[in-house]
C-alpha cells in the first residue's frame, strides 16, 4: 500500500521538477494573460496561435530572400566593376584608323556612343538602386519597432513570472481537484511553456531579420556607390576621347604643308555634304511626286534651334578659314552651345533624315514644304527618326562635336531650292 503511494507520489514530482527546471531558463519571455487551469483553449486562441506560426514562417522565408538579395547585390557590384570602358584599349584601337581622318573621326564618335549608352544605363540603374534603397530603409524600421515591441513583452514577461516565484506551477499541481483538474493543469503548463519558447523564437527570428535588412542595405548602398563612381568614370574617358580628337584634327589640319592640297580636302567634303543633301531632297521630291503629296510652307517664323546659346560663333557666308587662312564659304551658323543641351526644330515638317557622315557627324534633316529644308550638323544624339513628323520647338537631337568638329556646336544650315540661303531670313537674331 505504501509502496503504491510512494510510486503515484514520484509521479507527480518527477514531470513537476522537469517543468521546474525547464521555466528556470534566464530568457525574457512576453507575460501572457493567464485563465482557469482546467479550462480548455478557445478556437479564437487557436487562431491566434495558427496565425502567429504563419507570421514566424513568413520572417524566415523573408530572411531566406533577402540573403539571395545580398548575394545579386554583390554580383551587381561586381558586374558594374568590372564594366568600366577601358580608355588605353580605346585609344589603341583608333591607332590603326588615323591614316584616314574620316574612318578616324567616324570610329571615335561611334566609341563615345556607346560610352553614352552606357552612361544612361547607369543613371536608370543609380535611380532603381536609390529606389531600392528607400524601400529597404523602411523595411528596417520596421523590423526593428516589431523587433523592440517584442523586447518589451519578453521583459514584462519575466518580471511575471518573478513575481509568480518558483512554486507558481508547483502550487497549480498541488491544488488540482482531482484527477481531470489535474490533467487540465498539466496541459495548461505544457501551453504556457510551448508559449514562452515560440515567443523567444519569434524575438530571436525578428533580431536576425533586422540584421539581414542591415546587411542588405549596406550592400545595396555600396552598389548604388559603384555605379556612381562608374558612371564618372564613363564620364572622363568621354571626354578624354573627344579631347583626343580635338587635337587629332586640329594636329592634321596645323601639319598639313600643302595648303593646296588641305582646301581640296576640305571642298571635297564640302561637296560631299552638298551631294548627300541634294540626293536627300530628289528622293523626297520624286516620293513626293509619285505620292502626289505636296507639303507647303506656310511662311510661319522659325523658332532658335539651340535655346541653350544665343551667340554665333561662326556666320554663315564666305569667311576666313582659321586654319588654312583663305576665304570658304560657310553655308550655316554656329551656334557653340554645352555639349548634351538642346537642339529643337526650327519648324513643322517631316524628318527627312536622321543619320551619320565623317563630315557631319549626326546629323537632322527637315523637309518644311515648298523646297524649303534645315540641317542640324555634329549632334552627339539623335531623338528622332526617317519619316518621322515633328513640330515647331520639338526636341530632335542633343548638341555634340560628332563629325568635322573640334567643338560642342550646332551647324543650322537652311537650304530653298536646291540652294543654301541665310538663316537669318527665317529664325530671329539674338
Amino acid at each position: 500500500m505504501h509502496k503504491s503511494i510512494n510510486r503515484m507520489i514520484a509521479y507527480i514530482l518527477l514531470p513537476v521538477m522537469v517543468i521546474i527546471i525547464a521555466f528556470s531558463n534566464p530568457f525574457p519571455m512576453r507575460a501572457v494573460a493567464t485563465s482557469n487551469a482546467g479550462s480548455e483553449k478557445s478556437e479564437e486562441d487557436k487562431e491566434k496561435e495558427e496565425q502567429k506560426k504563419k507570421e514566424a514562417s513568413a520572417i524566415e522565408q523573408s530572411i531566406k530572400e533577402k540573403e539571395g538579395e545580398i548575394a545579386n547585390a554583390k554580383k551587381e557590384k561586381d558586374v558594374l566593376a568590372k564594366g568600366k570602358s577601358d580608355i588605353e584599349k580605346i585609344k589603341k584601337s583608333l591607332e590603326n584608323s588615323k591614316a584616314d581622318l574620316s574612318q578616324y573621326v567616324a570610329q571615335l564618335d561611334g566609341q563615345v556612343e556607346e560610352i553614352e549608352a552606357n552612361i544612361e544605363s547607369l543613371n536608370q540603374q543609380i535611380a532603381d538602386k536609390e529606389s531600392q534603397i528607400e524601400e529597404t530603409k523602411e523595411e528596417l524600421a520596421a523590423a526593428i519597432v516589431v523587433r523592440d515591441e517584442q523586447y518589451e513583452a519578453m521583459k514584462k514577461r519575466v518580471q511575471s513570472l518573478y513575481e509568480q516565484g518558483d512554486n507558481f506551477y508547483l502550487e497549480l499541481i498541488l491544488n488540482a481537484k482531482g484527477l481531470g483538474d489535474f490533467l487540465n493543469q498539466i496541459d495548461y503548463i505544457e501551453d504556457l511553456s510551448k508559449y514562452d519558447d515560440r515567443m523567444f523564437k519569434n524575438y530571436s527570428e525578428t533580431v536576425d531579420y533586422v540584421t539581414v535588412c542591415e546587411a542588405q542595405l549596406e550592400a545595396e548602398e555600396e552598389v548604388l556607390q559603384t555605379a556612381k563612381n562608374t558612371k564618372e568614370e564613363e564620364q572622363k574617358t568621354i571626354e578624354a576621347l573627344i579631347s583626343q580628337k580635338e587635337t587629332e584634327l586640329a594636329s592634321v589640319e596645323t601639319e598639313i604643308a600643302d595648303k593646296e592640297r588641305a582646301i581640296r580636302e576640305l571642298e571635297a567634303e564640302i561637296a560631299e555634304q552638298n551631294a548627300t543633301i541634294s540626293e536627300l531632297e530628289r528622293l523626297v521630291k520624286e516620293q513626293k511626286q509619285s505620292l502626289m503629296t505636296i507639303r507647303n510652307y506656310d511662311g510661319g517664323a522659325f523658332c532658335w534651334p539651340a535655346p541653350s546659346y544665343t551667340k554665333v560663333s561662326s556666320e554663315f557666308g564666305n569667311r576666313n578659314h582659321p586654319v588654312l587662312g583663305v576665304n570658304l564659304f560657310h553655308n550655316g551658323v554656329d551656334l557653340a552651345a554645352p555639349g548634351g543641351s538642346d537642339i529643337l526644330a526650327a519648324y513643322d515638317g517631316t524628318v527627312v533624315s536622321a543619320s551619320y557622315t565623317a563630315a557631319m557627324g549626326n546629323y537632322v534633316m527637315i523637309d518644311h514644304g515648298d523646297g524649303l529644308y534645315t540641317v542640324y550638323m555634329h549632334a552627339s544624339k539623335l531623338l528622332v527618326s526617317q519619316g518621322q513628323e515633328v513640330s515647331r520647338g520639338q526636341k530632335i537631337a542633343l548638341v555634340g562635336s560628332t563629325g568635322r568638329s573640334t567643338g560642342n556646336h550646332l551647324h543650322f544650315s537652311v537650304r530653298l531650292n536646291g540652294e543654301y540661303v541665310s538663316p537669318w531670313n527665317y529664325i530671329p537674331h539674338p
